[in-house]
């Protein structure tokens, strides 16, 4: 085996420079491959950031209870109640399930909100808004507040609000001012405007405010319990499986980001479709070029393979020598592929600090391991047929070439 590779390395220094160019060809097949699982996979984590990084990956609703009924003996329905309208669905033991919930494996935070609809008033104008009421410190537990603010603080007190950019445009708002926030329920209260964020969403940035819990009890006339729990994890993947750990632990109702994201679904797996045939192309090319570069030198060296044939060298031995030129090649062209790509991929910014406008390249998802894997594996299949090839060649007519 040792004297095979001996001869192996000599075939490939002997012509240095068509295996210079071989072992250059198989590189760029490996950098292409590199640079487009960086891309895709880099591009992947940019639109699921922006999509659903900033929301809740699961989230536990407070259901509206039925409203009473009242049934005839025979079965038909006489009445039915109808429910009181200043009345709002409230999740009463959520300082109960919290705790337990921070507990289960995959969760990174936490949330207990009330949320309404309200409207915001300065002087003659008004909006609509939607009102969310955060506890003090898990400001940015899920929507990350801290990280959009472009005035003041994101620290929620009581009797502070924070708002969108595009909202405080709208009605001429500044840090300090007092504005008027009245709810669903017909409860107002004058609040100070704290903050203001930027998200790039203008839905949020337009029609959502931010108050603290204890000022959301006030406005939604709620003494005890929230609307509603969000719950962000560190694989938001694991959303539909976390989900259904805390239904069974918690016995309410978790919802996973994915029901009612089947077009998001969609287009990430459309998208990885894509990276799936484009590096397959890359190792079909690494493919092809190994291949005929070894039948090109089996039938330079024919005479060479008669003599080895007629010295007693066996079939086996034969295409051992040629897988292991191929393998080499394969080794070369991997290593020098992912080096290049690797220090290519080194000025692109890191996955966290992706700004719009910029390539989102990934260099963590280069997989450089498994190109060069790949490359190697693909080089062996290749230097295959011109092995056997070689192993075919009759040694007297090969000498008498």
């Amino acid at each position: 085996m040792l004297y095979g590779l001996k001869i192996a390395l000599r075939y490939l220094t002997a012509s240095k420079a068509q295996t210079a160019l071989l072992v250059l060809g198989v590189a760029a097949g490996v950098f292409i491959f590199i640079f487009m699982s960086a891309l895709i996979g880099g591009l992947a984590d940019f639109i699921t950031a922006r999509t659903v990084g900033d929301i809740s990956h699961v989230t536990i609703k407070a259901e509206d209870a039925d409203p009473p009924i009242l049934i005839a003996p025979d079965g038909h329905v006489l009445a039915v109640a109808e429910r009181a309208r200043t009345r709002t669905a409230t999740l009463a033991d959520a300082a109960t399930w919290v705790p337990l919930i921070e507990t289960v494996p995959g969760v990174v935070a936490v949330s207990p909100q009330i949320t309404g609809a309200g409207f915001l008033a300065r002087g003659a104008q008004s909006v609509q808004v939607s009102v969310t009421g955060v506890e003090p410190g898990r400001e940015s537990a899920i929507l990350n507040l801290e990280r959009y603010m472009v005035q003041g603080s994101a620290r929620l007190g009581s009797g502070l609000i924070v708002l969108g950019q595009t909202l405080a445009d709208d009605l001429s708002l500044r840090l300090g001012q007092t504005l008027r926030v009245q709810s669903s329920q017909g409860v107002s209260m004058v609040l100070t405007l704290s903050g203001i964020y930027k998200t790039g969403n203008g839905m949020i940035d337009r029609s959502s405010v931010h108050v603290g819990l204890s000022t959301a009890r006030t406005l939604f006339a709620l003494p005890q319990g929230v609307t509603r729990i969000e719950i962000k994890l560190s694989d938001l993947n694991a959303a539909d499986a976390t989900a259904l750990r805390i239904r069974a632990l918690t016995g309410l109702d978790a919802v996973s980001w994915t029901e009612g994201a089947e077009q998001l679904m969609e287009a990430l797996d459309a998208q990885a479709q894509t990276g799936y045939f484009l590096k397959s192309f890359a190792l079909i090319t690494i493919v092809i070029g190994v291949a005929s570069a070894l039948l090109l030198s089996t039938y330079r060296r024919r005479p060479e393979i008669g003599i080895m044939r007629a010295m007693g060298a066996g079939r086996g031995f034969v295409v051992f020598v040629f897988v292991t030129q191929g393998a080499l090649v394969g080794l070369f062209g991997g290593v020098t592929g992912a080096a290049l790509g690797y220090l290519a991929l080194l000025p692109f910014p890191p996955r966290d600090a992706f700004r719009p406008g910029t390539l989102p390249m990934d260099i963590t998802q280069g997989s450089y391991g498994l190109a060069i894997a790949l490359t190697v594996l693909g080089a062996v299949l290749a230097s295959i047929l011109p092995a056997r090839a070689a192993a075919r060649v009759d040694p007297v007519s090969a000498i008498g070439q």
